[in-house]
């Protein structure tokens, strides 16, 4: 993990975001893995990465949990519809015993929890979650907390402390502060496009459930930001985000809109994970996956710098992804006449080479999976030269 990378920052942000792997395909020695739904038979696994605030740079992995859930006992065959009724009753009352802290979505709150300890009270963490991350539960850890705060895309429509208002009619009664261009990427759902977003924001108090022995408020602040000419056949985009941050200029919610688009990263991350990595291919035992899992991380983190960069900065010194040695191996490596100025973009097109991108074309965008060769390959090469040089 990099928590000692992270030093040197005042504030980094903690994106987190939880997928399942799906191991359906093994038949044997299957302990160790667990249901994902949909009749799938694998691992869960929540990371959290590590982004610079500024440009949105990955500095690496910060926090990671692995885990699986519990194979249930099969349901009776001649069970009644009674019965059945009274099982259903009998399992969602044990789930509401469940102490929180054994239950799933504690790892958000686990995640602030260990990050507190892990790095340095100088520096401020702020988590950034998507919708799922919308607990009580999260909010009331930020308040025990001293250097962590807390980015949060609602999910519920909650109660306010004073007046039994609710959010969202509480923000859209609020004036428009400003207006923000977004470029927003290409999903399963919709469309890479351009927009522009109206912005409110307001300090808002949380009404905190009786659960709770601190029934204080939750003080913290909205910024919600609505679509303006939505294209035709598209679904509008709305944010509510909360967070523990002082939102009190238009500046600092424009900010806050640009740190939650950060959390794509761990998106991207795990899609470099699946379709680069491609993890769930992999057949091992239970434990030897862990391993696995682990090792693959780091590189997966790797890919998932180089692709940022290759796209933002492709013209930055090849230094800023690439080791001294690995820029030799390379250097080596190609048959090529090398560039004036070794760049980000020969540096990813010289990876793409090991990894089998063919020169006739050159036209075609580099794919994640024909890095994830290349990067295998200048591995190898790097420790043979090492070793070659014994050093």
């Amino acid at each position: 993990m990099t928590t000692a990378a992270v030093e040197e920052y005042k504030t980094i942000l903690s994106v987190g975001d939880t997928t399942f792997l799906d191991y359906r395909g093994i038949k044997v020695k299957r302990e160790g893995y667990g249901p994902t739904g949909n009749g799938g038979n694998g691992l869960i696994l929540h990371s959290a990465l590590a982004i610079e605030p500024e440009q949105g740079q990955t500095i690496g992995l910060l926090w990671q949990k692995l885990w699986n859930r519990e194979h249930k006992p099969k349901h009776p065959q001649a069970e009644t519809p009674e019965q059945k009724k009274q099982r259903q009753k009998i399992a969602r009352k044990a789930a509401r015993q469940t102490p929180f802290e054994q239950r799933e979505s504690y790892r958000w709150v686990e995640a602030l929890t260990e990050l507190e300890q892990q790095v340095e009270p100088s520096t401020r963490v702020i988590h950034v979650f998507d919708r799922e991350g919308d607990i009580t539960e999260v909010f009331d850890a930020v308040r025990q907390l001293q250097h962590t705060g807390v980015l949060v895309r609602a999910s519920h429509n909650r109660s306010l402390d004073q007046n039994s208002q609710r959010l969202w009619d509480f923000m859209e009664s609020q004036p428009i502060s400003s207006e923000r261009a977004i470029n927003l990427p290409a999903t399963k759902q919709r469309q890479a496009r351009s927009t522009k977003l109206a912005v409110r924001f307001s300090p808002v108090q949380l009404r905190t459930p009786y659960r709770f022995d601190n029934r204080d408020a939750l003080d913290v602040y909205a910024v919600y930001a609505s679509e303006i000419d939505c294209p035709e056949g598209e679904t509008p985009l709305e944010w509510m985000l909360l967070t523990t941050e002082v939102v009190d200029t238009v500046e600092m919610a424009g900010t806050i809109l640009r740190w939650y688009t950060y959390r794509w990263r761990v998106e991207e991350y795990h899609k470099i994970f699946k379709s680069g990595c491609q993890i769930e291919r992999y057949r091992l035992a239970a434990v030897g996956m862990k391993t696995m899992l682990g090792f693959l991380s780091v590189i997966a983190v790797e890919l998932l710098q180089v692709t940022y960069l290759h796209r933002t900065q492709p013209d930055a010194p090849a230094l800023e992804i690439l080791t001294p040695i690995q820029i030799e191996v390379l250097k080596a490596a190609t048959s090529k006449q090398l560039p004036s100025t070794l760049t980000v973009a020969w540096a990813v097109e010289s990876v793409a080479y090991l990894g089998g991108y063919l020169e006739h074309r050159r036209k075609t965008p580099i794919g994640i999976q024909v890095l994830w060769r290349g990067w295998l390959k200048l591995h190898d090469l790097c420790q043979g030269w090492q070793l070659a040089r014994g050093t």
